[in-house]
This record gives C-alpha cells, sequence and structure tokens, in this order.
C-alpha cells in the first residue's frame, strides 16, 4: 500500500529530476513481479540485508497483538492490497529521502510497526530540498 501512495508522487518526482527506487529484502517466487503492479520504479534486491542494518528493526509476533498492526492490516486489505506470507516477514522497513552529494539523508521514516506509511507530502517537502550536483 505504501508503494503504491510512493508511486503516485513518480510524476513529481520526475518534475523534480529525482528517481523512485525499492529496496527489497528478498525474492520468493513472483513476490517482486506482483510488487512491479504497485510500484513503477527501478527495483532493487538486498539479499544480504546490508542497507537493512547493521541491527535490522524487528517486529515479534507479540507485535501481532497491538491494535495499530490490525487497523493498517484491515485498513490496505479493503483497499485491496494482500501481504506476502511467504519468507521473513518480520523486518521493518522505511522510506528514506537521500540529497546529493554530501547532503545525506533529509527525510528518514522507519517504520514503527507494520503498515506505519510515511506522509507523502513529507516526502514530496524533503524532495524539493535536494540540491543540484554541479
Amino acid at each position: 500500500m505504501e508503494a503504491s501512495g510512493l508511486s503516485s508522487l513518480k510524476p513529481q518526482l520526475e518534475e523534480l529530476g529525482v528517481p523512485l527506487y525499492a529496496l527489497v529484502k528478498e525474492h520468493i517466487s513472483t513476490e517482486i513481479q506482483d510488487f512491479r503492479q504497485h510500484f513503477p520504479g527501478d527495483i532493487f534486491l538486498d539479499d544480504q540485508k546490508i542497507f537493512y542494518g547493521p541491527q535490522q528493526r524487528r517486529m515479534t509476533a507479540l507485535g501481532l497483538i497491538r491494535l495499530g498492526v490490525w487497523q493498517n492490516f484491515i485498513r490496505a486489505w479493503k483497499a485491496g492490497y494482500q501481504g506476502n506470507l511467504d519468507g521473513e516477514g518480520f523486518i521493518l522497513g522505511g522510506v528514506f529521502v537521500i540529497g546529493a552529494g554530501k547532503q545525506g539523508i533529509l527525510l528518514e521514516h522507519r517504520e514503527k510497526e507494520f503498515g506505519n506509511i510515511v506522509n507523502n507530502e513529507a516526502v514530496i517537502d524533503a524532495v524539493k530540498k535536494i540540491q543540484k550536483e554541479e
């Protein structure tokens, strides 16, 4: 669901000269192909989970009893999105806007629980701060 929301920003990102990338941690069966229908940007595989470290943020099975997780699950399900139940499903993700050169990270959104999505306006605001390299 988050990937689809970020994908809706692609025209604005292109206008600002900023690419849209996804980084996934595993490739099981048709997982990446299924993801492509929700994400028009380039997709990269980090099967060694280097970008996810050095300490991977995980949600334990106890996290499944959190109300927010179930609200996020129901919201995504009602919108027609299905989760992937294969593979490593407890590593939390995030969204980063990384500036040019030494600008570094301009926006860092790390999931606090499953389905905790980034604010798209915050993404656009951060992208507008990217300085063009000369």
